[in-house]
């Protein structure tokens, strides 16, 4: 019960949300107002998915979203997808996200950097029903098999849709956001849309998983750790010439995209987009450019795979991203609600492909 309580009162806008920019004109050029509202949606779609959901519109209308609908999938688990063939059991529905529109009160002025839609994607929930294939989704992440997820394709799909059903066609159009695994998701559909349609969606990624074994590594030997494995990859590279060709190609397509990395240095669920992006900054200076250029597109991983004749990419091979730092010590490293609060210790860093 006590446990009850207390989520309730998470999920409770009015006791749990941001009261900083609650009343004030929101300004969509100031990035502490994106981070907070973006989180905020994200947070909808979590109480969504409860059964406290009679909390959930607070945490958009207060911003002057309306949701527009949910995004719902089946459970693919063995369990359930054998109980529907067998005995015709209905098909378990999970909202794993939700589209909103921004909708600002009659006679307001709409701010020209504002959103039409923002596509908000949850994380895991361990307390909830949901626990099972989120966990799935979840391993299919660390073993690179994202791809294969319903709920990766489902999302594709419906957000594809949405840029079809709107006559504007701009970043400034649709607004991607998650935070974890819904982090995953939202990159996922962001590089995608930039592969196939050119569109530079922006994106809003809170706690995106990437662990690196760099974090059981000491600082002293990081870097020789990650100069062996440059070295490594570059060479394996000038003999794997087809799969390094097609990540150079990639890594083109994708350069102009710049995701927002909200990442905290304690979490060692996202820690890895820091080392990726900091070690790699590192090797492009120390190095002779282009070797390194050419090995930070490749890992092991992928080019073990090619070698079967299996074209693959790790998530985390993104070329270019602002990436906010937490470095604050207090609290839970990987929680949401760090995301709305007004006063952090926060750095950030531009990382663009040369």
């Amino acid at each position: 019960m006590g446990l009850s309580h207390h989520k309730d009162k998470d999920d409770d806008f009015a006791v749990s949300g941001p009261k900083h920019i609650k009343d004030i004109e929101i300004d969509w050029d100031n990035e502490d107002h994106r981070r907070c509202i973006t989180a905020c949606l994200v947070k909808g779609t979590y109480v969504l998915e409860t059964k406290r959901r009679h909390l959930a519109p607070a945490w958009w209308e207060s911003f002057h979203f309306r949701l527009d609908y949910v995004l719902d999938f089946g459970c693919q688990c063995v369990v359930c997808t054998t109980s529907q063939l067998i005995f015709g059991d209905r098909w378990k529905w999970f909202t794993y996200g939700a589209v909103f529109q921004y909708a600002p009160p009659d006679g307001a002025r709409r701010h020209p950097s504002a959103p039409s839609y923002v596509v908000a994607f949850r994380g895991t929930m361990t307390g909830e029903r949901t626990i099972v294939p989120d966990m799935r989704h979840d391993l299919r992440i660390l073993l690179n098999k994202q791809h294969l997820c319903g709920r990766f394709c489902h999302a594709r799909q419906m957000v594809g849709e949405l840029l079809d059903s709107i006559a504007v066609h701009s970043s400034a159009a649709v607004w991607l956001a998650g935070h974890s695994l819904g982090a995953s998701i939202a990159l996922d559909v962001g590089r995608h849309m930039m592969t196939n349609r050119e569109l530079k969606l922006e994106a809003f990624l809170f706690n995106p998983p990437h662990v690196s074994l760099a974090a059981a590594i000491g600082e002293a030997g990081k870097k020789d750790v990650y100069a062996m494995g440059y070295v490594g990859k570059y060479y394996l590279g000038e003999i794997l010439t087809q799969h390094k060709g097609r990540m150079e190609e990639l890594f083109e397509k994708l350069r102009p995209w710049q995701p927002y990395l909200y990442v905290h240095e304690r979490d060692v669920i996202c820690m890895g987009f820091i080392h990726y992006f900091e070690q790699r900054e590192v090797m492009m200076k120390d190095w002779i450019p282009g070797m390194a250029t050419s090995a930070a597109t490749l890992s092991f991983r992928d080019m073990g795979y090619s070698l079967f004749g299996k074209h693959r990419e790790r998530p985390h091979l993104i070329p270019s991203a602002v990436l906010w730092k937490n470095q604050s010590q207090q609290g839970d490293a990987h929680e949401l609600q760090q995301w709305w609060q007004p006063k952090m210790a926060l750095s950030r860093k531009l990382y663009k492909w040369p």
